[in-house]
């Protein structure tokens, strides 16, 4: 087996491998989920202060990582028949969700060098690592499965639920703008207090004084949670249907040479 294959199986998590494969995806997920923590322990001023150094090196030994995790992955894709080109696949390959997160996950800490206070933002883009564990959670791709399978009917459910907000805020602003012209200030503004009525959450920031608008803002708290209902039975319908699907319909294939078994 060449070098190039052999990175290739433990890199790609849809391939089956062995031990080694399987310890380098235990601790290639405790790296990112690792590099979370810090970042987050990094926002803490008193352990920044005392740990400065340790976070630093850990987020320099994690760029290092990921830069060449994302080299051989460029390197050894070409074993993939789907990209077997060695520029054009390559090239393909880099186009992926994916491998953009991969990219993504330490390309922008490059340009530290740059002193400018805008970089800082830099540091959000350590949430792509999170990402980066996607392709090792059978989960996720089921439910990309469901959001797949039923996006025009979560579209189609949320707006509908932004139809109903608008239309409520709508009456709403006018309902309550002249006695409370400083929070109903406009229809945007008030949305947000339909965001708010709708989902239940009701911060208290704008409130209804007037008898129609305490009357418009039951009805719509109550309506609030049968529209909320709609997107969450589509996938729970989703996920019923992907779950429970008749095995007995499903081809049996054999796991050495791919074919199909036959009772």
């Amino acid at each position: 087996m060449t070098i190039r294959r052999r990175l290739y199986l433990t890199l790609e998590p849809t391939e089956k491998g062995g031990v080694l494969e399987r310890i380098f995806e235990f601790f290639l997920i405790s790296i990112i989920i690792l590099n979370i923590f810090a970042v987050i322990l990094d926002s803490v001023a008193e352990l920044r202060s005392k740990h400065d150094a340790l976070f630093v090196k850990f987020e320099f030994f994690t760029i290092i990582f990921f830069t060449l995790e994302y080299i051989a992955r460029i390197y050894s894709i070409v074993e993939n028949p789907e990209y077997s080109e060695p520029v054009k696949g390559r090239l393909k390959y880099m186009r992926q969700p994916m491998a953009i997160i991969d990219l993504l996950a330490f390309l922008p800490f490059y340009f530290v060098f740059i002193d400018l206070r805008f970089l800082r933002i830099f540091r959000l883009m350590s949430l792509f690592r999170l990402f980066k564990i996607a392709r090792y959670l059978h989960a996720l791709k089921i439910f990309k499965r469901v959001l797949t399978d039923r996006k025009e009917q979560l579209v189609l459910s949320f707006l509908f639920i932004l139809f109903v907000l608008t239309i409520i805020s709508f009456i709403m602003f006018y309902a309550e703008h002249d006695a409370q012209p400083d929070k109903f200030s406009s229809i945007p503004a008030t949305m947000w207090w339909g965001i708010a009525t709708i989902t239940t959450v009701g911060y208290g920031d704008m409130v209804p004084i007037t008898a129609l608008g305490k009357f418009l803002g039951g009805l719509f708290a109550i309506a609030g949670v049968g529209l909320l209902a709609l997107p969450a039975g589509i996938l729970s319908s989703g996920f019923f249907e992907l779950l429970h699907v008749d095995k007995s319909k499903e081809v049996k294939k054999c796991p050495h040479c791919g074919k199909e078994i036959h009772e």
